[in-house]
């Protein structure tokens, strides 16, 4: 258990103490997906989904569920976010939605956990708009993407 930071040498659960850590500017930037059948991406593309805007209620979505992460996450700390950005693409060859999260503050520790809890609750948040039309679709491919800043440097997927 010596490498994973959330436990003590006795093995229980705790916050990793930041404090001597240097304040840096931090960004992640993690993805997911929604799979959908090419019927419900184009209601989508037409803006014509009963329950509305479904890229813009999921892109609000993402950003408040990003301010929330320490509330939802039990070891994370609370942190001042000085950006949250959610980019939704439409991909015919999914066919579905590509959601991209883009995280930034100034602080002690990363904000992969945010980058990750945005994109997350974007993708459930274009579930639920879109499920009267579509109760099959899928959600996957949850991942960091990019994460820099502090003293592991800098980490980039393949």
């Amino acid at each position: 258990m010596a490498d994973l930071t959330h436990f003590d040498e006795s093995g229980a659960a705790r916050m990793v103490d930041v404090s001597e850590k240097a304040e840096t500017a931090r960004i992640a930037r993690a993805c997911a997906w929604v799979r959908m059948a090419p019927e419900t991406l184009a209601l989508v593309e037409a803006g014509e989904a009963k329950k509305g805007d479904v890229e813009g209620v999921a892109r609000l979505a993402g950003i408040m569920g990003a301010k929330r992460t320490a509330d939802l996450i039990p070891l994370c700390h609370p942190l001042p976010l000085s950006s949250v950005t959610l980019d939704i693409e439409a991909d015919r060859d999914l066919p579905g939605l590509r959601l991209t999260a883009t995280v930034r503050t100034t602080g002690r520790t990363g904000v992969e956990m945010e980058a990750l809890t945005a994109a997350s609750v974007a993708a459930l948040t274009v579930y639920d708009m879109l499920k009267a039309a579509d109760r099959a679709m899928e959600i996957g491919g949850l991942r960091v993407l990019l994460k820099d800043g502090g003293k592991s440097g800098r980490f980039e997927a393949e």
